[in-house]
């Protein structure tokens, strides 16, 4: 994968490109989780990258794509798009872990005609129907509660409560011990702030995948996906023997049903 870079008026955002060369190739954009970074998708880059071109990268506010001014979904999704026009890709794939989900969803609704299909995993979906207002209250404090653990404890609670193997919580704990703890929590209020700004509900009309780890307990986050799948008709797959880092903890069964939904398109 090739390290690459651009430059925005709000700061530099990092990516890595690679995998098919073909200029026919069909090219997923990978978007990792809050306080995650790129390496999220390691088991998945390689697996892929034979038959797809691969783009990875961190998104702002996170791993070598810090600092980073005035952060919304919105500019970041004008970033994602700024990737995609520099890598003269018109239609992508988007894949989205959780925060990186919000991405992806944002993406889609400013730019629809780039979106060949998404991959939300184990996220959530915009709009205030599918949470009650006590749902809702309850992500606007999410920070504060954070604030009141050491640091130490703050990063380590992170990268247990996200996964369920050894490896997946090494994954998400270098990832985190990166940040200072004044910037999980910015992250972690601007992550659900942004979220919540979209009151309604979207339908996309693209083909979507939802897919959710059988032991995810962040916070309700299979429930929320089974009134996705419900409500819009967006299939839905569990994968067993991961958290909320699916594609991670168990990214051997993650890998082949993506596989097959790919296939179909």
């Amino acid at each position: 994968m090739e390290k690459k870079s651009i430059k925005s008026e709000h700061g530099i955002i990092y990516y890595w490109i690679g995998g098919n060369k073909n200029e026919d190739a069909s090219c997923i954009i990978f978007t990792h989780g809050m306080t995650a970074d790129h390496t999220m998708f390691d088991m998945q880059v390689g697996y892929f990258g034979e038959k797809y071109k691969i783009i990875t990268w961190d998104m702002p506010l996170h791993g070598e794509s810090r600092p980073y001014d005035n952060f919304s979904y919105y500019n970041v999704a004008y970033e994602l798009k700024n990737i995609l026009d520099v890598e003269k890709v018109d239609k992508v794939i988007l894949v989205g872990q959780s925060m990186g989900g919000y991405v992806c969803q944002e993406f889609a609704i400013q730019y629809p005609e780039k979106v060949k299909a998404f991959v939300a995993v184990d996220t959530n979906p915009f709009g205030h129907y599918y949470y009650s207002k006590w749902e809702r209250y309850i992500l606007t404090k999410v920070g504060i509660m954070s604030s009141w653990l050491p640091y130490s404890l703050l990063v380590k609670s992170i990268a247990k409560g996200a996964t369920k193997t050894e490896y997946a919580y090494e994954n998400l704990y270098n990832a985190v011990s990166k940040l200072s703890k004044k910037e999980i929590i910015f992250i972690i209020n601007m992550g659900y702030g942004g979220f919540l700004k979209r009151k309604e509900t979207i339908k996309f009309d693209f083909p979507v995948l939802l897919v959710v780890g059988d032991s995810d307990n962040t916070g309700y986050v299979k429930k929320y996906n089974f009134k996705w799948s419900k409500h819009e008709g967006y299939h839905l797959e569990i994968i067993t023997n991961a958290a909320h880092n699916s594609n991670v903890d168990n990214h051997v069964e993650f890998n082949k049903v993506t596989e097959k939904f790919l296939s179909k398109l």
